[in-house]
């Protein structure tokens, strides 16, 4: 009787050590890092008792959220969006008239938030991904620039000044109570609620559906030959990144207490584009960091000169010249070849 024949490395182990399974290993490390991190601050920041830096650092991770909603669809699918903060001002719009004309409750804000871009971000979808490349960056900046434009000139939204008074609220959760004004116990739900964003994402692109969505970036030609509809693809990730983007901005007259035309603006949909370049694209986890390198620099810089705009535009130069992946990307391009010179897990 011949020897019985096995296989010398079982089929799941063989997965785990595919290339683009250790490249999100070495990412979900840097999300844990990015926590941890968070959790030093919001310590730190607590025995000082300071309140700016805890706003700012919120303000921050809210961003950051929209940087990830944009990181998704360029970054993954390859769609790049100049209007995405036309869902984090929309979240943030739908979000406030809930909290002030209907009740200050926050899960109801949040679904209701929820509900709206969903519909959004389907109606939206249909029409730009039917474009490519530089035309449905055209065409997600113009409907951006149209409905800002509605919404500042529309006296029941408050026009130009926005809505105001958005009133304190307690967020009732299993054992515990955070009110909105709780500089501490908002940043560390802000932090909950994006960080459970990005794992919800990271889990979706590792499943055979957020495969296809690489797959469409890399080749959208060949997708049909497949048996998959590339198009379909395309939208459902939009009107995933647009709910992601939302659900941001949704918090964000929680922790302001107003919201304003200005966050559907393009500077805002640049600045997220920019966030997602200096962290790293297409790593979720770099737009976090980068939104955050991003907000402290302007308020250390802004608190020198009016012009921070400039030398923060020169310092973004120089990081896209010597860091083009990113800075999440480059440690992690420089962990992968270390783990593949020394053959030890990351």
């Amino acid at each position: 009787m011949p020897d019985e024949i096995t296989l010398p490395v079982p089929l799941r182990v063989a997965r785990a050590r595919a290339p683009e399974d250790r490249a999100r290993d070495i990412l979900r490390k840097f999300a844990y890092l990015f926590v941890v991190l968070a959790l030093a601050f919001a310590v730190s920041a607590h025995f000082v008792q300071d309140v700016f830096f805890f706003r700012l650092a919120t303000e921050a991770l809210l961003f950051g959220g929209l940087a990830m909603g944009v990181d998704l669809l360029l970054g993954y699918a390859g769609l790049l969006s100049l209007g995405h903060a036309l869902f984090f001002g929309l979240g943030a719009y739908v979000s406030a008239l809930v909290l002030k004309g209907v009740a200050p409750s926050f899960w109801l804000a949040m679904c209701v938030t929820l509900c709206v871009a969903t519909v959004a971000g389907a109606v939206a979808g249909i029409v730009a991904i039917r474009a490519r490349g530089v035309y449905f960056a055209l065409i997600t900046f113009g409907m951006a620039e149209v409905v800002a434009k509605a919404v500042f000139n529309t006296p029941e939204l408050g026009g130009s000044d926005g809505i105001i008074g958005v009133p304190i609220i307690d967020v009732n959760l299993l054992f515990l109570t955070v009110r909105s004004n709780d500089p501490a116990g908002f940043f560390l739900l802000t932090l909950v609620v994006i960080m459970g964003l990005y794992f919800s994402l990271e889990a979706m692109l590792r499943t055979p559906f957020g495969r296809m969505i690489v797959a469409v970036k890399a080749n959208e030609g060949r997708v049909p030959f497949l048996g998959f509809s590339a198009q379909r693809h395309k939208f459902l990730v939009f009107v995933m990144a647009s709910n992601v983007a939302a659900l941001s901005g949704a918090l964000y007259p929680m922790l302001r207490g107003f919201v304003s035309p200005e966050l559907m603006f393009f500077h805002t949909s640049g600045n997220a584009v920019i966030t997602v370049i200096l962290g790293g694209l297409g790593t979720l986890i770099g737009p976090l960091y980068g939104s955050v390198i991003l907000t402290a620099l302007k308020s250390v810089v802004g608190s020198f000169t009016e012009h921070h705009l400039i030398i923060i535009g020169a310092l973004f130069m120089v990081a896209v010249i010597f860091f083009p992946k990113g800075l999440i990307g480059f440690w992690k391009a420089r962990i992968e070849a270390r783990t593949a010179s020394t053959g030890e897990a990351p």
